[in-house]
């Protein structure tokens, strides 16, 4: 999921540098969106893993 968030986020530099402005903002609101879903799903499994090692002691 982080890779499709860079990938999106490279599109939409090139994009808007190349003056594609409409494809640009629609390819960084892809990769915000994705990289939020990676957060969250990154901060859900760390406490899970955290939690798992809690009650093995």
């Amino acid at each position: 999921m982080l890779k499709w968030a860079l990938i999106f986020l490279v599109i939409s530099l090139v994009a808007g540098a190349l003056g594609f402005t409409g494809i640009a903002s629609g390819a960084k609101t892809i990769a915000k969106v994705l990289f939020g879903l990676f957060l969250v799903l990154f901060l859900i499994l760390l406490l899970l893993a955290w939690s798992a090692g809690e009650m093995m002691f």
